[in-house]
């Protein structure tokens, strides 16, 4: 029997530095992790060599170089927390990073990816991040946004409520 293959997608916000919980939620449910990771994940949220060692396999951050293994495919992918930022440049079509090249691709494939935004009622509230949304959801992309998702928080206060992130509703999302 093959693995259950769940691509989890980091992005850079506070709720990345606790993403072993959505991890570990995961393996609970039978999946394989493969992570991948946006730059500013990397730099100011991930403990690369304890999520590797949580997971079992490398952090994905850029393409694959020769001689490296190719990630197995995906039965689908869980984006979280996912920024302003992500979600605007991937609705957008822009793949300017490993990252949004990867869901530009798994979009177009049609793997089934539910998205955890993590964003303030400013940013939320901007008409370039709704159209966003929509977009992404006329793709076939799960965006959990508000009710039984992630509600938007007032500006800088994201530190409060780290530690309430949804993590939970983005596994029930995927089949």
């Amino acid at each position: 029997m093959s693995e259950r293959v769940l691509y989890l997608v980091v992005c850079g916000a506070g709720p990345a530095s606790r993403v072993e919980v959505m991890v570990r939620l995961a393996v609970d449910e039978g999946w394989s992790v493969r992570c991948l990771a946006t730059p500013a994940a990397v730099e100011h949220f991930l403990d690369l060599s304890a999520l590797e060692q949580l997971t079992g396999h490398p952090v994905r951050t850029g393409h694959q170089v020769p001689k490296q293994p190719a990630l197995p495919p995906a039965e689908a992918v869980v984006v979280a927390p996912a920024t302003y930022n992500t979600i605007n440049k991937w609705a957008a079509g822009i793949a300017d990073t490993y990252v949004l090249t990867q869901l530009a691709e798994l979009t177009g494939l049609g793997v089934p990816i539910a998205v955890l935004p993590f964003v303030n009622t400013a940013l939320a509230a901007n008409r370039v991040f709704g159209r966003s949304v929509e977009e992404l959801r006329l793709s076939g992309v799960r965006v959990l946004l508000g009710e039984g998702g992630f509600t938007p928080h007032p500006p800088r206060g994201g530190g409060k409520v780290v530690d309430s992130y949804p993590w939970q509703a983005a596994l029930r999302a995927i089949p």
